[in-house]
Order: structure tokens, then sequence, then C-alpha cells
């Protein structure tokens, strides 16, 4: 109880920095429906990924801990409804504005691991997921981690077979000012990625695919010791499906939203133990 209550103070002094930063302070102080402000929906949101619980029993369940209750300033537990009628008042380009900033709470090394892995959307029936054309039934989710300290500095979610070339590139080009070195395995080994590292000045340190002589003495030639920090981004994959991989969100819009808050949830607790 003492881990979450101080993860929920981390996230209240966190959104209500952000709300006082990114918002008219007349949008910030006014309280909407039920009475909740802007910085309240979104730390219940964001505490709702770390206790990953269903909606109706996560209403019980809050209502159990006063003490997380008066960290957000509120007498009971917003009604389970609450939640899904909030999730669409935050769309993914202000979840991504939230993501950068909670990155921002620990220091970024300058070297970037790049990787990709699945989680699991059993809540979408089959014949949504038929009609939103869904190639297969795990979301794929590519992170952009610091291996020092393990935070999450990017993330690119798709519902497609997409090339993990094309997703590295498309995550490097947002991030491109921050990074001296990129670190990715041969999944991610793309002529266009590499140039693109080089001209934005960061090292690509990329395993080929041994196609041939040339690319297996190209591998040979990469320090191990700086390429097998990209082992990190598979703890942080560990971490994140620590509760289970299984996404609760139904729609592929909310699923996104849903794996994104769980990143900033991540960084704040990350930024809290160091």
């Amino acid at each position: 109880m003492g881990r979450l209550r101080n993860l929920a103070e981390s996230i209240h002094e966190f959104t209500t920095e952000y709300v006082a930063d990114e918002y008219d302070p007349a949008v910030a102080d006014d309280d909407g429906d039920g009475g909740y402000d802007i910085s309240t929906k979104i730390g219940m949101l964001l505490l709702k990924e770390e206790i990953n619980k269903p909606l109706r029993k996560l209403e019980d369940y809050l209502n159990e801990m006063p003490g997380i209750l008066d960290v957000f300033g509120v007498e009971s537990s917003p009604d389970h409804s609450s939640f899904s009628l909030w999730d669409d008042e935050f769309p993914m380009k202000e979840l991504r504005c939230l993501l950068r900033r909670s990155a921002e709470q620990a220091d970024f090394s300058g070297t970037g691991s790049i990787d990709a892995s699945g989680f699991q959307r059993d809540q979408s029936s089959s014949h949504y997921r038929h009609r939103a054309g869904y190639s297969f039934n795990a979301m794929k989710t590519t992170l952009l981690i610091d291996p020092e300290s393990l935070i999450i500095k990017d993330a690119h979610f798709t519902t497609k077979k997409s090339y993990d070339g094309h997703i590295g590139l498309q995550v490097f080009r947002r991030n491109a000012k921050d990074l001296q070195t990129l670190l990715a395995d041969k999944m991610y080994s793309w002529g266009e990625f590499r140039a693109a590292c080089r001209e934005n000045g960061t090292r690509p340190v990329i395993k080929h695919c041994e196609q041939n002589a040339l690319k297996k003495a190209h591998n040979a030639r990469i320090d191990d010791d700086v390429y097998n920090q990209r082992s990190m981004s598979e703890t942080v994959f560990g971490m994140l499906k620590d509760e289970g991989e299984k996404l609760r969100s139904r729609s592929w819009h909310s699923q996104f939203r849903e794996l994104t808050r769980k990143c900033i949830v991540h960084n704040l607790s990350q930024a809290a133990s160091q």
C-alpha cells in the first residue's frame, strides 16, 4: 500500500504540473463532470492502469483505500462509467505529450534502444477485429527506451504487420535530436534507417542480417558491451507485462491510449525509484 500511495503522490504532482503548464488557468481549475478537474481525471486514469482491475471492481477497490483517494482530494471513487468517458477526453496527441513529459522526470543518457513486443487483445470480439482489419491478434508495441534509466522515451502501436525498419525510422525521427547512439536488432536492419541515423549525428548500433560474409564481418566489429544494452528493452517489456499482457480496452484506439498510459505510469514509477 505504501508503494501505491507513493506512486499516487507522484502521479498527482506530475499531472498538476502538466495541467498548470499546458492549460488555461480558467479551464484547469474548472470542475467538470462529477466535480473532477482535469488533473484529477488524468491522474485517476493513470492510477487505473497501475491497479489494473475491471472498472466495476476498480471502483470498489478505490473506495477501500481512503488514503489513496485523499492524495487526489476526493472522498470517494469516481463511478466506473466516468473512467470510460474520461478515456475519450484525452486523445493520443495529448497522451504523447504526457509521455514525453514523464520521460523528462529522469536523466536521459543519450543512448536509445528500440524493440517490439505484443500485447493480447482478447477483449475485442473476433467480429470487431475482422471489421477493423486487424492483421494479427496482438497489439504490436514498439518502444524506444533508455537502457540506463529504463525510461520509455517514445512508443508506437499498430494492429498491422508493419515492417520494423519503417516503424524504427518513424520513432527515430521523432527523437533524433536526443539520440547519440541507437541500439536495435537485425529486424531493424534497413539502409535508409541507418542513413537517417548518420545524417542526424546518431551512431546506429544495429545488427545486419547475415546474408553474406561482408554482413557477418560488420556484425563481428560491433562492440558487444554496447550492443548488449539492447536487452534492457526486454526488461522494460517484462515490467509493463508484470500484471499481465492482456489489454482491457475493446477498440484499437482505446488500446493505444491504454498502453500509452501504462508507459507514463512506468516512467513515473522509475523516476520515483531513482
